[in-house]
């Protein structure tokens, strides 16, 4: 008898078979790789208990001159910003009805209201704030009319309706009594239209070929026909967001019990584009950059967005995008690619992805303010949010690859490459987003698996260690921590959407947390040539878990005599921080290890459960080769 100590090597690695994997880990989730051993990831709770309406699609934080800390969201509904406990609406209005434009009916027994508007312009779930209503003569009082409704059905151009509430949003049902219109002083005040959850396919510039149909026909992109994305920037202390495809607005601090504005509106505004894909802030110069603006026509902007075209404003100045000898404003046109994907505010320089190249947006001063140079055709962006900004460089994820910038592209390679791509569903590439864990020496990307309309998985580079992991977990945005305390990323459950506070505990929000786990290859028990049996077990496992709770980990030994075989599970033993071995009677050829936290059906899931895995030790007997 011998005992064979086996330290697997740091990272996933799937590129190969699970016997040519040999001496690694193969498989995981919730798992990651720091000084060369797997460790549980840490835990998470709800940021807030109260919940935000549609999905987190951007977050972004700063402080403010006094020290308030800002932390904005958003959503394919809203756009927030967050006080105290309460996340603030700050979403645009995009029109406001004359007093009496707008008239109620209701039907005895239903709670459906139908509102008449002319050329009301609404899409179904649409946010409209009613006030100066009427009572309808019964349940369908002024207070239940007179407050933000979104809308369940457009039935015409004219009408739409929605569901009766009450303040607290319970539904109203209407009686025979309610026969009135809400009365004449009724005002409707319309926010920006929402965006849909997943990519729709057919819509945009690579629906058919360049220059093909027009800018208002229904395969054009448009705000509220395509997946909702955000961008967002400061601008000392107020914001500056984009609705991809849609309108770039303004948020004033000083004023903040105001919703955001459009930028174009403000008084003194001057060539403002009114359309963009993306928006942000030019590091220290300090002009506000639109990737794929609304080109200039005449003394005004033409409406129809360009999708290659730069547009800057003036230095210091949001509100001047007229170039004219005495500012800096101005625009550049991307030449490779059809259209922009996204942007990415860098070291010195602003990074610009169009679907064909990569171009270097710096800063070079009057006359021409900003020179664009083309840094590397045959590189993309697999969706606009897939690159993120690390210490050691920018990463991100292209539609067939990873790729790293520090002052020149380099392809990333990558042990879970298959893995990733072949199970990416690639309609919703849009939905991919970069973040960094900067505490842990992380970059990774959530996306969407084969068959998957939502965000479900993971994939995570070290960029220290050089290893990558993989898991599966829901979260459609990421800020990690610097103005905010812990990495903050929106998910949903149960039906709502959240903002969880990352890397705290060890728990799902309060729950044991699902599925963690990590398994090695095969590797081979002696040369392989032999049966060999395995009579006991040592782990080394160090447990890092909440202090007084029920520190316990599986410890699973699945076995095969030859690789084309299946793995068979020969036991699953549970064990503490006091257990010295674990007897076993496997017999095999080849085995893998797997550690897990919760999937013994006798033992259950174990709340406050950390652990970090060392080497593993096995006691070999041969036992002949037959």
């Amino acid at each position: 008898m011998a005992l064979q100590k086996f330290i697997f090597n740091p990272g996933i690695n799937k590129e190969g078979t699970d016997y040519t994997a040999e001496g690694g880990w193969f498989d995981a989730n919730l798992v990651r790789f720091r000084k060369g051993l797997p460790e549980k990831i840490g835990g998470w709770v709800k940021y807030l208990t109260s919940s935000i309406q549609g999905k987190g699609r951007k977050l972004h934080a700063y402080v403010t001159l006094n020290g308030t800390r800002i932390f904005a969201i958003g959503t394919t509904f809203k756009l927030y910003w967050q006080e105290g406990d309460n996340y603030n609406d700050i979403t645009p209005i995009r029109s406001t009805t004359g007093a009496g434009d707008v008239t109620f009916s209701a039907s005895d027994g239903s709670s459906t209201i139908t509102v008449t508007d002319t050329a009301h312009g609404a899409d179904l779930n649409d946010f409209v704030t009613f006030s100066g209503a009427a009572s309808l003569g019964g349940n369908i009082t002024a207070a239940v009319l007179n407050q933000e409704y979104q809308v369940t059905a457009v039935t015409s151009a004219n009408a739409f309706t929605i569901t009766a509430k009450d303040t607290d949003g319970v539904t109203v049902t209407a009686n025979s009594s309610d026969t009135g219109n809400g009365g004449s002083s009724t005002i409707g005040a319309y926010q920006i239209s929402v965006g849909l959850d997943v990519f729709i396919s057919g819509t945009g510039w690579s629906a058919g070929a360049w220059g093909s149909g027009t800018w208002g026909s229904t395969s054009s992109l448009a705000a509220n026909n395509q997946l909702r994305l955000w961008s967002i920037d400061n601008f000392g202390e107020d914001l500056i967001a984009n609705v991809r495809a849609g309108g770039i607005f303004f948020w004033d601090f000083s004023s903040s019990s105001q919703r955001a504005v459009a930028l174009s509106s403000i008084a003194n505004a001057n060539q403002v584009p009114t359309l963009g894909l993306q928006v942000l802030v030019s590091d220290i110069d300090r002009h506000v950059i639109v990737l794929g603006a609304d080109p200039m026509d005449g003394s005004v902007r033409s409406g129809a967005i360009d999708p290659l075209l730069i547009a800057f404003s003036d230095q210091e100045n949001p509100l001047d995008f007229e170039p004219r000898a005495t500012n800096t404003a101005g625009s550049l046109r991307c030449s490779a690619g059809s259209e922009i994907i996204g942007g990415l505010r860098a070291r010195q320089e602003t990074l610009v992805w169009t679907d064909a190249a990569l171009y270097s947006l710096q800063f070079i001063g009057p006359p021409n303010t900003f020179g664009l140079t083309l840094v590397n055709e045959g590189v993309s962006l697999i969706g606009p949010n897939a690159a993120i900004n690390s210490p050691t460089g920018v990463y991100w994820m292209d539609k067939k690859g990873f790729y790293t910038y520090n002052g020149s592209v380099i392809p990333l390679p990558c042990s879970v490459h298959s893995f990733v791509f072949d199970d990416l569903n690639s309609e919703q590439a849009f939905q991919v987003f970069g973040f960094l864990n900067k505490q842990f020496n992380e970059v990774g990307w959530f996306y969407c698996a084969a068959g998957s309309l939502t965000v479900s998985k993971y994939v995570v580079f070290n960029y220290v260690e050089q290893t990558w992991a993989i898991g599966e977990l829901s979260r459609t945005a990421w800020l990690d921590e610097g103005i905010v305390a812990f990495p903050r990323a929106a998910g949903y459950a149960d039906g709502n959407n959240y903002i969880y506070s990352h890397e705290t505990g060890h728990d799902d929000d309060g729950v044991p947390m699902d599925n963690v786990f990590i398994e090695s290859a095969d590797f081979d028990i002696g040369d392989g040539e032999e049966f060999q049996f395995i009579r006991r077990f040592i782990p080394d496992v160090k447990f890092t878990g909440d202090s007084g709770s029920t520190q316990t980990l599986n410890v699973v030994l699945k076995a095969r005599d030859f690789p084309g075989q299946s793995l068979t599970t020969d036991q699953t033993t549970a064990f503490t921080a006091s257990t010295t071995k674990i007897d076993t009677r496997a017999r095999a050829r080849q085995a893998a290890v797997r550690f897990e936290s919760d999937d013994d059906a006798d033992t259950g899931a174990r709340l406050g459960v950390g652990f970090v895995i060392g080497a593993t030790r096995l006691d070999l007997q041969p036992n002949g080769r037959r």
